[in-house]
């Protein structure tokens, strides 16, 4: 959900910008931080929380080469007041974080959309309304993809069948 007067920021080729999930923004911020001291005194992580001597060919390295950029708020989605948030909006966050619907006052008028459009519910997969709309209804993100004894479905089919 969004805001009333939210218009997520297109670039110059008026293409959406992707951002990502802005409850991670301050968790990304610290580990990136964190990690780059480590870095700086020449350790790198083993990606279960622990630390090792950094390898030779990261040596001659900074830290933005070896791991990208600090992360910067303007990456990340807003963290709105969820008081605030009144529109329904479809986002997909598998590549690029962006909206693949315009901004509905119910779910219902989103499920519709997003059915009649036939939008993707995982590469060139549908949904039907049925399926749009027991998604949106879940509380949290569903996958992609579900494999199940009877075959592949997408997250959004699969939602139906869990209510």
């Amino acid at each position: 959900m969004v805001p009333e007067n939210w218009e997520h920021p297109k670039d110059e080729n008026q293409h959406y910008i992707p951002l990502f999930d802005g409850s991670y923004y301050e968790k990304d911020l610290k580990l990136w931080d964190e990690s780059a001291e480590k870095f700086s005194k020449g350790l790198q992580t083993d990606f279960e929380g622990g630390w090792y001597p950094l390898e030779d060919e990261y040596k001659s390295m900074s830290y933005t080469e070896y791991d990208g950029p600090r992360p910067e708020k303007a990456d990340y989605m807003p963290n709105w007041n969820v008081d605030t948030n009144v529109l329904y909006v479809m986002y997909e966050t598998t590549t690029e974080g962006t909206p693949i619907s315009p901004a509905f006052k119910t779910k219902e008028k989103l499920a519709k959309w997003l059915y009649d459009n036939k939008a993707s519910a995982f590469g060139n997969y549908t949904a039907t309304y049925e399926e749009w709309l027991a998604m949106i209804n879940q509380s949290s993100a569903v996958p992609s993809l579900v494999i199940t004894k009877d075959g592949v479905t997408t997250g959004v089919g699969a939602s139906l069948n869990e209510n």
